[in-house]
């Protein structure tokens, strides 16, 4: 048989803590790696400006009859014959939830991958971090951190997830406010049913979701020939098949079609649907997403 990738070993319940220390290991270096992706994305948070209450300057714009006189501009009224107000830009946190799947489909990396899954998706949600700290907004991990607007934010949720013993296989999504952004990061292999339940959690809140499919090389080309063993990391059954190149065929319009369900149903509702090989750069994912986010209305999917 063909070793095409390997699967870590999941820890057993009663190890956690032993998983736990091995993401706290990881994540340093994965926090280096989010910095300097985040540092090569555009950090404008452009999507909600509008006049408002605040301190940055936004635009001129004529006088209309009935505004407060105080708000004009005089300097600026004084180069031509009409009279301008000065706006400033609306400024208000907003709260975004992050989320990065742990569960042991994620762990899996093949030969010709440059990264896990699990350490592309936490490398991406350290990332998102970084940039929406910059502007100002509350970030969030559910079951792990309260919604906190700070200018480390990245280093606070890194230091938050090393100390957790064991992340849930499903975030709890109760303290989801209306009007707030959630990004799932994940392999979504469970079955889409499953997946489509919690969705549903989120749209029944009122918030707006941004789902980022991590997927391996190996796992949308099918490379395996031959006798192969096929192991379900969340369970542990085995599959062996004699011609494995022989089911290539069916496994692919599967892939295709459990990912189809899911972008579909994010394009109903107005939500966000990208995706990222473990093969790819990080940082065009992460460009994606954040624009996406950014985005006054409509629906955005982007292949990576």
């Amino acid at each position: 048989m063909v070793a095409i990738g390997a699967q870590v070993q999941k820890t057993a319940t009663r190890e956690a803590l032993a998983r736990a220390r091995q993401r706290a290991a990881l994540l340093p270096d994965l926090l280096v790696e989010a910095r300097r992706i985040a540092n090569t994305t555009n950090t404008g948070w452009h999507g909600r400006r509008k006049s408002g209450v605040g301190e940055t300057f936004w635009q001129f714009r004529p006088y209309t009859d009935g505004e407060a006189v105080s708000r004009i501009d005089w300097r600026r009224s004084a180069r031509d014959d009409r009279i301008y107000i000065r706006d400033q830009e609306w400024e208000a946190a907003h709260t975004v939830w992050l989320w990065a799947d742990s569960s042991a489909s994620m762990l899996y990396k093949s030969e010709i991958a440059q990264v896990s899954k699990e350490s592309r998706a936490l490398v991406l949600i350290l990332a998102l971090a970084e940039l929406l700290s910059r502007s100002g907004e509350r970030i969030a991990f559910p079951d792990v951190t309260d919604p906190t607007s700070a200018a480390n934010g990245a280093e606070r949720l890194a230091t938050a997830l090393s100390h957790v013993i064991d992340l849930p296989k499903q975030p709890d999504f109760s303290r989801v406010r209306r009007f707030s952004d959630v990004v799932l990061v994940s392999d979504f292999l469970e079955p889409v049913n499953e997946t489509l339940a919690m969705l549903e959690q989120i749209a029944q809140r009122g918030a707006r979701a941004h789902l980022v499919e991590i997927y391996d090389p190996a796992e949308e080309d099918f490379p395996y020939k031959r006798r192969t063993e096929f192991v379900d990391p969340e369970s542990g059954a085995i599959l062996t098949v004699g011609r494995a190149q022989d089911y290539a065929e069916e496994y692919k319009q599967l892939f295709i079609a459990r990912r189809e369900t899911l972008s579909a149903y994010c394009r109903r509702i107005g939500w966000s649907y990208t995706t990222n090989r473990t093969d790819r750069l990080a940082s065009e994912a992460l460009v994606s997403v954040h624009l996406n986010m950014t985005a006054d209305a409509g629906y955005q999917r982007t292949g990576i």
